[in-house]
């Protein structure tokens, strides 16, 4: 009977953490995964406990705070380290939740830079965590969840708020064994019952994980749903001939871990960013990987190489979507290899109108547009690569040897250079640009700098570009004024030449 009352135990301690609070994530497939803490320890049980034989860092309450944690320190960001200093942090959360998945590349870089900077934590506030956990969630929606581990790990994670999360994404990384083996070295986090369940067939105690799941059926502590799924996953073989269980919505990581377990593995297309992490392993069919690629290439959460890699594995065996991607970007890098003039400029106009109908044309140029820069090239051809050229990070050196004919081009090319008095050609975001380029901010943004307030500006502004090149003018104008006033000429470069070419 030891097993039944461990059993038992365990169920009513996670019945009970269930029931007190409800998880305080923004983000749906966060809500499910772990319950919230315990506001008490069971008797049986040690409270809480520094991890040992973990990567994961321990930072005790009350004498640290977790917002001045990053992975970037302020010598490669160049922000000063009170960018969030002077700011409401509850404010600041909300601008995060605001921020739009589908920005273009330069403000996805920014928001990035933002949520992974080592600044010091805002001076007013009742939640010393409040920023941290904003962060992480922007993170993980964004599909950045390398990043996101690596900064839960680095602040502390043995909290139930932040190792919900971490144990969400470990779930997706491929990391659910050390999940399972931190979750057991630390049960002052409590687990909900599924999620115990996984962790100990993970550990290799099979009879412990059937007799909770059998014990917590009879209790009615697990949903049908939630039985359904773990049961499939315990014993296959008992359910062979019928149908799959249905995937549950929201989806959850555990839940995508238990069915890809069952060989039921969801699709993760119609699935939030971060499910698109799980499709990068080598298990996964090429045509999925690919597709995972582009979508976290898209948001700047992913390499551009790891796509140019996946787009020249092998041989494209089908047309349509990814295929006519992948046939185009190997014909151009074949082309660049051998250094064939000809054949650049014949395979360079496919690429590019396909990468840019999938709205990778800036990583696109990340990959080629030096080299494209290096090839000569005349006619449309030569037009085209100075374009993708100065949407590469070499935009300046690509501008400098650059000899345009069209008016467009010859004021990104101006623009590149930091030559701000060149004329713009006709159209109103020609002139939206060069007004933020030789402008001044709006005064609310000036004032927010000034305060302490710079990150919360900036964050702002990012907002106001949300549209892209579809914002409003004014708006337009404002936000690449702000980013040249406060010295961040090349995000303002970036963002100007993405505007105008991409």
């Amino acid at each position: 009977m030891r097993v039944d009352v461990a059993a038992l135990a365990l169920i009513a301690t996670c019945s009970a953490a269930t029931a007190q609070q409800a998880p305080d994530s923004a983000i749906p497939w966060l809500s499910d995964s772990l319950a919230a803490p315990r506001t008490q320890p069971r008797t049986d049980e040690p409270a809480a406990t520094p991890l040992t034989g973990t990567d994961i860092a321990v930072m005790p309450l009350g004498q640290t705070s977790r917002d001045a944690v990053g992975l970037l320190a302020a010598s490669l960001t160049g922000l000063p380290r009170d960018a969030f200093a002077g700011s409401d942090p509850r404010r600041v959360a909300a601008l995060i939740r605001d921020l739009p998945s589908d920005a273009m590349p330069a403000m996805q870089d920014l928001v990035l830079m933002l949520m992974l900077a080592e600044l010091d934590p805002p001076r007013a506030t009742s939640d010393p965590d409040l920023l941290f956990f904003a962060r992480v969630d922007a993170l993980l929606r964004f599909g950045a969840l390398d990043q996101a581990q690596a900064l839960m790990e680095r602040a502390g994670a043995t909290d139930a708020a932040a190792f919900r999360r971490w144990w969400d994404t470990s779930l997706l990384t491929g990391f659910d064994t050390r999940a399972c083996d931190v979750m057991t070295a630390n049960p002052g986090v409590a687990p909900t019952l599924p999620a115990r369940i996984f962790c100990l067939s993970r550990t290799g105690d099979w009879a412990a994980a059937a007799l909770t799941l059998d014990t917590a059926r009879a209790l009615g502590a697990v949903t049908e749903e939630e039985e359904l799924l773990l049961a499939n996953f315990l014993d296959p073989e008992l359910f062979e001939g019928e149908p799959p269980p249905i995937p549950p919505r929201p989806m959850t990581p555990l839940a995508f871990r238990l069915l890809d377990g069952i060989g039921e593995t969801p699709p993760t297309l119609d699935l939030p960013l971060a499910f698109a992490v799980a499709d990068l392993r080598p298990t996964t069919g090429w045509k999925a990987q690919i597709e995972a690629a582009e979508r976290l290439v898209r948001v700047q959460a992913l390499d551009p190489n790891r796509l140019l890699a996946l787009y020249t594995e092998g041989r494209p065996s089908a047309s349509g979507g990814v295929w006519d991607r992948a046939t185009a970007i190997q014909r151009l890098d074949t082309a660049l290899l051998a250094g064939d003039p000809d054949a650049v400029g014949d395979a360079l106009p496919s690429a590019v109108a396909r990468m840019r109908d999938a709205g990778l044309l800036v990583p696109f140029a990340t990959l080629y547009g030096e080299r494209l820069s290096q090839i000569d090239l005349t006619g449309a051809a030569d037009e085209l690569a100075l374009r993708v050229g100065l949407l590469s990070p070499s935009y300046e050196s690509v501008a400098r040897s650059a000899d345009p004919s069209l008016p467009r081009d010859t004021f990104a090319v101006a623009l590149a250079q930091g030559d701000h008095d060149a004329a713009p050609p006709p159209g109103p975001l020609p002139q939206a640009i060069a007004d933020g380029m030789t402008g001044t901010p709006p005064d609310h943004l000036t004032r927010l700098a000034k305060d302490g307030r710079l990150g919360e500006a900036l964050l702002e502004s990012a907002i106001l570009l949300k549209g892209g090149a579809g914002a409003d003018p004014q708006d337009i104008a404002d936000a690449l004024a702000f980013f040249r006033s406060v010295g961040l000429e090349d995000v303002a470069r970036r963002t100007a030449l993405q505007l105008l070419l991409g």
